[in-house]
């Protein structure tokens, strides 16, 4: 087995904080969720996740114009540069502060940063500016007397309008111009939410958080501004000797020298706006001011259902004139400029819309809600939904895959139950008939229904088909249930209780209760089918320290038992369905024999957890991996592998028969969240010992720090800073053992193979070359050229050699291969299906393969055939909807066709036959021959008209 897994891609989570960003084409929309990046591609229905990650949370991005630079910045002030066409970072800078605002320049020369009260201007690195050191500085402003807000360009790139919390509005120019001054705008009773220039012109747009809108019009056109001939240098003179001093440093801190004395300056370069004016009697007479046209209050109409409401996002697209405000109350409405009229008005959900974003043509809307991490992108001229996503509001519990691996079920402690398709990474049904927390959820081998346990006390059966809830299995008491298991036939479902300490069994097809298993002392904390067809053992884990094995279809609550010497977290069957895997609270794996009851082998995996220290914890972080678990386990497709996690960033590999540590993930680096550091941050000591144990609000504000007890798995949610602790909460591999996926704090996370520059021969010789490939081709010798390839194992070279294989020829090479060379043939086949156009090429070599060494027991592995089975599924789907509709364009030219013809003949009986065909020249083949010819008579007869 294969240990190359990198990170692919991010599930279950759409949006968790900061703005938005369309490309420029405005068919993507880029979303910050937690420390990574997200890109919802719209046009082609995908989503993905680029792999790189940041320390903290995002909280803000921009992207250039030419949408091939993006700016990531934390909530700790930490900025990356990132290119997106390798999606890697390219530069990283450190701000001095967190940052609220980053905004390009419509011409991409520059990028303007918000800074606590400051803009900083900084040169795009790129070839529009021939600057390709980043983060150099041009200029600072100073923006007012609070926090900035909000910042935008003017069409032209050279002003820039800088919104304040402190109401107030600033205009400053980039470089000198002769009739401009720095102009501040005032007006507003609320700090400013969004200001925008206008296409092509100077005029202003300011938003409050109170929700009035005001209109400015400027005295001048960008046209009317005039630079001087001799532009001033606004560099100061100190900076410059600085750096000539710093030129013997070294090349890699050079760059870091220049931020740092970038950001020391940055009040000397506030004192060099040459723009503004200090004298009253100049600025009266000064050519270009701002004239208020009128003033709107937009907070009217929402504050009928709500009186505090609150303008929380805005955004406005110039070459629509189209606004749109967003409310606390989850409504948003859409304004025609200057008129100020309404044209459009939704409401999304009861909670505040956080961001808000036109694309470039202004037909799309992007919306997103920080609470209950939502995003959708609504069309408001046919008032539809692009997309709308919207992921667990809390913490994701429990995962399945489904039998070909082409679909991911979650379930989380919201009581909604969530479809995800892997290809799209979108979800596209969700179940919300539970009432409490869903705890356990898997799908049956037919992939047409899932089934969930929930702590509402029932278990319910969904069509996946139908999307429907079509079965609701309870016990005869009300009872809190934490597992599920569905046997291989899918006619048997059982849920373990946890108040209730017995096992439920029920048939799918009836819905009646078949039969109460009791034995175990404590509660039933998992379950498990066994994964062979003649087989109806089920394996039951507690809380009681032991292992029971049932056959619940032979025998009436007869079972063997294992003490397992440790509380059990989880069990799972091997997918041979002769071993059990088995985790306890004490943080060992033991691996027992299903028919003898005896152990096979056992992992002590305690250390490989090794959990972080919590901000409260008043033990050290070594102290802590003392009392760690594992949660989850699960076997890898092929059965040589486990797959534990438990509470901590860390996934491991483990080799069952050796019993040794393979490989360990972490899953992020994401230092927002809690339990990531070994010790407590000497910036967090003081003298009166951890910050986080000392609280600063008085007694009566409710003071006191709540230390947590021992055992709690969460923290105080109610506290005025909650950090969310770092656990994975379920792992299940995929069932092509191509990927596996992990449940955690952040999300659902896939992990797939590297398919990178990797050479993985096979059985490789010294005469197994490429040249030895094509010479055995140039002989038409395909099978040895074939089987050449499968052991270099080339991916480009196998479809080379597979693609010139004759049609009639496949049969032949088909038969004239080992079984060995048959399986690694199949897994190339599925992997090559993903992407060629020949379809029906490559289905006759699988038809080939599987009829002539499918009657072999041990030919085709289990996981090639999913894999096959998987791409098979996705290509009848693609061809199915593109067959649909070209049927129904057929029936519509078809219909259309019919109509014309019945016009015709109607037009031709009106009209006389034989002055018809003296005129036409050119007839249908239902009146003759395609074509008439004049007859020598008629041809006659013309010549003499013509000497007349």
């Amino acid at each position: 087995m294969k240990f190359s897994y990198k990170f692919s891609n991010l599930l279950g989570t759409i949006y968790r904080n900061g703005n938005l960003v369309f490309s420029p084409d405005g068919n993507s929309v880029i979303s910050p969720v937690g420390n990574r990046i997200t890109v919802h591609d719209l046009k082609n229905n995908k989503s993905r996740t680029l792999s790189l990650e940041s320390r903290y949370n995002y909280t803000n991005i921009a992207l250039s114009p030419d949408g091939s630079l993006l700016i990531a910045v934390n909530e700790q002030g930490d900025a990356q540069l990132i290119s997106m066409v390798s999606c890697t970072v390219i530069h990283r800078h450190k701000f001095q502060t967190g940052v609220q605002c980053i905004c390009f320049s419509p011409d991409g020369k520059y990028f303007a940063v918000a800074r606590e009260n400051l803009v900083l201007i900084f040169c795009a690195p790129g070839e529009i500016t021939g600057e390709y050191n980043p983060f150099v500085l041009k200029r600072s402003f100073l923006g007012g007397y609070d926090d900035v807000t909000w910042l935008d360009w003017s069409s032209d790139s050279r002003l820039l309008a800088i919104g304040c919390r402190d109401s107030s509005t600033k205009i400053c120019a980039i470089n000198y111009t002769t009739n401009f001054r720095t102009y501040n705008l005032t007006g507003h009773t609320d700090g400013i939410v969004s200001c925008f220039f206008e296409a092509n012109s100077l005029h202003l747009n300011t938003i409050s958080r109170n929700g009035q809108l005001c209109l400015w019009e400027c005295s001048l056109a960008p046209s009317d501004l005039e630079d001087p001939e001799k532009p001033e240098v606004q560099a100061p003179k100190s900076r410059k000797l600085e750096q000539k001093d710093s030129d013997n440093e070294s090349e890699d801190d050079v760059e870091n020298v220049v931020e740092k004395q970038a950001l020391k300056e940055d009040s000397a370069a506030i004192a060099l706006d040459v723009n503004e004016l200090k004298d009253e009697a100049v600025k009266k007479m000064h050519p270009f001011f701002y004239k208020k046209l009128a003033r709107h209050y937009l907070a009217d109409e929402p504050r009928k259902e709500q009186r505090d409401v609150q303008l929380t996002a805005a955004n406005y697209n110039r070459r629509t004139k189209v606004l749109v405000v967003a409310f606390s109350t989850g409504a948003f409405y859409l304004y025609e400029l200057p008129d100020v009229n309404m044209i459009h008005s939704l409401s999304i959900s009861d909670y505040p819309i956080s961001a808000a974003i036109f694309n470039c043509t202004g037909d799309w809307v992007a919306l997103a809600s920080r609470e209950i991490g939502q995003l959708l992108v609504w069309e408001w001229q046919s008032e539809q939904y692009i997309m709308k996503q919207q992921g667990h509001s809390s913490e994701m519990t429990c995962i399945a895959y489904s039998s070909d691996g082409q679909y991911i079920a979650t379930g989380g402690e919201d009581s909604k139950v969530k479809l995800w398709n892997t290809q799209s990474s979108f979800c596209f049904v969700t179940f919300s008939e539970h009432t409490s927390g869903v705890t356990g959820i898997q799908f049956s081998r037919n992939k047409k229904f899932l089934v969930s346990s929930s702590l509402d006390g029932t278990v319910r059966a969904f069509d996946v088909i139908r999307y429907r809830n079509f079965r609701t299995f309870t016990s005869p008491n009300p009872a809190q249930f934490s597992c599920v298991a569905v046997d291989y036939s899918g006619e048997l479902v059982v849920a373990g209780g946890q108040d209730i300490f017995d096992i439920f069994l029920w048939s799918v097809k009836t819905g009646k209760l078949l039969e109460i298993i009791s034995g175990h002392e404590g509660p039933v904390v998992s379950l498990a089918f066994s994964p062979v067809a003649t087989s109806s053992t089920l394996v039951s884990g507690s809380w009681d320290k032991t292992i029971k094995i049932w056959n619940c279809l032979e025998s009436n609550s007869e079972h063997e038992t294992i003490d397992a010497v440790s509380d059990v977290t989880n069990v799972t069957f091997s997918p041979s369905g002769e071993e059990i895997a088995v985790a306890t609270l004490s943080g060992n794996i033991t691996i027992f024999d299903i028919k003898s009851a005896s152990q096979v082998t056992s992992i002590e995996g305690r250390n490989d957890l090794s959990s972080g220290r919590m901000e409260t914890d008043v033990i050290t972080a070594k102290k802590n991996a003392q009392a760690n678990y594992f949660s989850t386990i699960e076997y890898s497709a092929d059965g040589e592998c486990l797959l534990a996690a438990g509470k901590s960033p860390n996934i491991c590999i483990y080799h069952v028969k050796e019993a040794i540590l393979l490989k360990k993930f972490q899953i992020t680096q994401n230092h927002s969240l809690d339990g990531l550091n070994d010790y407590i941050s000497r910036k967090n000591l003081s003298e009166f010992g951890n910050m986080a144990l000392v609280e600063q609000r008085e007694e009566f504000e409710g003071g006191k720090v709540a230390i947590r007890l021992p055992g709690v798995r969460k923290g105080d949610m109610s506290s005025r800073r909650f950090q969310p602790e770092v656990r994975v909460f379920s792992v299940k591999f995929s069932p092509t053992g191509q990927a596996f996926a992990a449940a955690g704090t952040e999300g659902l996370c896939i992990y797939a193979l590297d398919k990178g520059v990797v050479f993985d021969p096979f059985d490789l010789s010294l005469e197994v070359t490429p040249k030895a490939v094509h010479e055995s081709l140039k002989k038409l010798d395909f099978t040895k050229a074939l089987v050449m390839s499968l052991k270099l194992n080339e991916p480009n070279l196998i479809a080379l050699v597979v693609e010139r294989v004759p049609y009639r020829d496949i049969e032949l090479v088909c038969a004239d291969l080992s079984a060995e060379f048959a399986q690694r043939l199949l897994q190339q086949l599925a992997r090559l299906l993903q992407s060629t156009p020949h379809i029906e090429f490559y289905l006759q070599w699988s038809c080939c393969l599987l009829t002539l060494h499918g009657n072999q027991d041990g030919v085709f592995q289990h996981t090639g055939l999913l894999a096959l089975h998987e791409i098979l599924s996705r290509k009848y789907e693609t061809l199915n909807k593109i067959c649909d509709y070209n049927k129904y364009t057929l029936r519509v030219l078809l219909d259309r066709a019919d109509q014309l013809d019945q016009g015709n003949e109607e037009s031709k009986s009106t009209m006389d036959g034989d002055s018809d065909d003296d005129m036409l020249l050119i007839r249908t083949k239902e009146n003759g021959s395609s074509q008439m010819q004049f007859s020598d008579e008629e041809e006659s007869a013309t010549e003499s008209e013509d000497d007349e």
